[in-house]
């Protein structure tokens, strides 16, 4: 009787595993790509092993697709390579002029932004409060012998452009919270809390009451109207950015207590310098007029000023967990820009996506074809294909100095984030680490999965314009994600 080696016959069973595993793949990409509402969509699919730099599966990979905020990994990656993960940003508090004998400061505070996202973060672990930051400002103008100022109180952006907001950004977005925007000096995450005193009868105006902190000279045009108890949040704020008039439009819940809404701070720069100027006058020191650096005369913009005070942000690393896992919009955009200026001179979106193309390249990763608008994917004009971002993500695993923190970045299957709920009962639970993308008629999903065998694959899943509805789309989409891990 023939023998066969018991090494063989394991060789033979991983072997078959192995094609197992890449049939039950093939399958579920077929049955995706062949589904009812994909008829009029676009769908684009990568996978590649990351030791081996194979394509184990694809489907229409070169195909550009709008990523939605999958985007933001190529952001995140690219600044952890860039600025490295223990670069922080810094917030100086200086003045011009002199301090005479009596205590009066003869020229004009300053509070200078350097593009920290993080400033007075609510939501930030590790950040001052904007009460506590504040005071920390009026407590360092008192210890450098300051008691009235004859100048102005200055909130001076200019370490960015004055474009906040991306250029192709659309008109349903601005006002909101999520798209406030990147400016040189960013505060409170740039956005502001509106509170609505709710009604019981369906189709009133719920009563706009307040902002959370203040801003100053705001006109809310309310066409809000009441809908079911249940109808959710269904309110957007239009607005440009540096304007004071929006216009509120959509739906609120009935009900008997107060709905609260954010939306994005037209000016960061102002409302910081108004609310120090606002703590230095309860810390007994007189200001005049508190402006943005948009506002300053021309010859105070050169004049020699004296930092009394710096605030730095938590690391880069820190920075990116929090963009990645809930994110967020601003921090990305941050990154863009502070790249731009760190390397090219430039705080601009065009210089940190120059910044971004170049890094890739140089890496050996075919950018043509690559359109990106902005650092966080909230533009509907950027288009990226499945294989351009499973290719940058084999790049990030096989560097080691920036792969540990960009991974701990990513939510995972059944575990965290946006992926807490999904994916359970399967290989992927725990095994699936992901940065998810979504926009009206958007999902998208990037990072990377372990299969049974002990591959380490970096992926890319995006689908355009499908029919249906999202929850239903991402459960189809699940089920190709589950078939990676087997």
């Amino acid at each position: 009787m023939l023998r066969i080696p018991i090494i063989f016959l394991v060789f033979l069973s991983f072997f078959a595993g192995n094609i197992n595993a890449q049939n039950q793949l093939q399958k579920a990409i077929t049955q995706l790509a062949n589904d009812a509402d994909l008829k009029h969509a676009g769908f684009g699919f990568c996978v590649i092993d990351v030791n081996e730099n194979k394509i184990i599966a694809a489907h229409n990979a070169d195909l550009a697709l709008i990523p939605a905020s999958s985007l933001k990994v190529v952001t995140t990656a690219t600044a952890l390579g860039v600025l490295g993960a223990d670069y922080q940003f810094k917030t100086t508090l200086e003045y011009d002029g002199n301090i005479l004998p009596d205590g009066t400061l003869r020229g004009n505070l300053y509070i200078k932004g350097y593009g920290d996202p993080t400033l007075a973060s609510h939501e930030m672990e590790g950040v001052k409060g904007f009460d506590e930051l504040m005071q920390n400002f009026a407590d360092a103008v008192k210890r450098a012998g300051i008691k009235s100022i004859e100048g102005y109180v200055v909130g001076d952006a200019s370490f960015f452009e004055t474009a906040a907001t991306g250029r192709t950004w659309i008109w349903e977005d601005m006002g909101n919270y999520y798209a406030g925007g990147a400016h040189g000096l960013n505060i409170h995450e740039n956005l502001y809390y509106l509170d609505f005193q709710q009604f019981s009868k369906l189709n009133q105006a719920p009563r706009a009451t307040a902002t959370r902190p203040h801003v100053p000279d705001m006109r809310f045009i309310n066409e809000l109207q009441s809908a079911g108890a249940n109808s959710g949040d269904n309110a957007y704020i239009f607005g440009a950015p540096y304007t004071r008039t929006r216009y509120i439009r959509g739906t609120l819940p009935i009900g008997a207590g107060t709905f609260t809404i954010k939306g994005s701070l037209p000016e960061p720069a102002h409302f910081a310098a108004y609310h120090l100027a606002k703590t230095l006058e309860k810390n007994g020191i007189y200001t005049g007029m508190c402006v943005s650096s948009q506002r300053v005369f021309k010859e105070n913009k050169n004049k020699k000023r004296r930092v009394i005070f710096t605030n730095t942000s938590p690391p880069l690393r820190n920075i990116v967990e929090r963009a990645n896992v809930k994110s967020v919009n601003l921090y990305c955009e941050s990154l863009l820009k502070t790249m731009g200026a760190e390397k090219q001179g430039k705080g601009t979106t065009e210089a940190g996506l120059e910044v971004i193309k170049n890094y890739w390249t140089e890496r050996g990763v075919d950018m043509s074809g690559f359109v990106m608008r902005d650092g966080s994917g909230l533009s509907p004009r950027n288009a990226v294909s499945t294989k351009h971002l499973a290719q940058i993500m084999r790049k990030v695993a096989k560097n080691p100095a920036i792969y540990k923190d960009f991974n701990a970045s990513l939510s995972v299957a059944g575990k965290s984030g946006s992926l807490k709920n999904m994916l359970a009962g399967t290989g992927a639970a725990g095994n699936f680490r992901a940065k998810s993308g979504y926009m009206d008629k958007v999902r998208s999903y990037t990072g990377y999965v372990k299969s049974k065998s002990g591959k380490l694959m970096a992926f890319s899943i995006i689908v355009n314009n499908y029919s249906g509805g999202a929850g239903a789309m991402r459960k189809k989409m699940e089920k190709v994600m589950a078939a990676m891990a087997e």
